[in-house]
């Protein structure tokens, strides 16, 4: 199991970054060719979230990613640490229409970007906490030898 970290200043111009890296790792990791795009749409999406997240209640805290090849699995966890009201605990999403995101303070804005998510990874976790949400992202790959490069 091959474990990649990366934390960013919440800028926007670090998510073009943090996309760039997850496809790339992907990639790598072995997940197929037709699924690159949704990677990097769902990273983005949650990389974006996070960004604006901190850029609202704790600008010079760094958002935090982690991504890793865990058993035949592509795996992405996004961090943040901005303070957060919307849900607290951990929920699996295997649909939209979960009810904790419609107890979100602002459900359109909070819930549109998850919803996103939800719809381009295989599987989504999320946790809320008053001190930052994680959202773990994983989708299949496939069993490669990844040689450095």
């Amino acid at each position: 199991m091959a474990t990649v970290e990366l934390t960013f200043s919440a800028l926007p111009a670090h998510v073009r970054t943090a996309r760039l890296v997850a496809t790339a790792i992907a990639r790598r990791t072995g997940v197929e060719e037709s699924l690159l795009d949704e990677v990097r749409l769902a990273v983005g999406e949650a990389c974006s979230r996070a960004v604006e997240a901190h850029r609202l209640h704790c600008p010079g805290e760094p958002v935090r990613i982690e991504l890793r090849d865990d058993s035949g699995r592509f795996e992405v966890t996004v961090t943040d640490v901005a303070p957060s009201d919307e849900l607290e605990g951990t929920t699996t999403l295997p649909t939209i229409t979960s009810e904790p995101l419609g107890a979100m303070a602002d459900p359109f804005e909070s819930g549109f970007g998850i919803a996103v998510i939800v719809g381009l990874a295989d599987d989504v976790e999320v946790y809320a906490s008053p001190k930052g949400m994680r959202i773990r992202m994983s989708w299949p790959a496939a069993a490669k030898g990844v040689t450095p490069a």
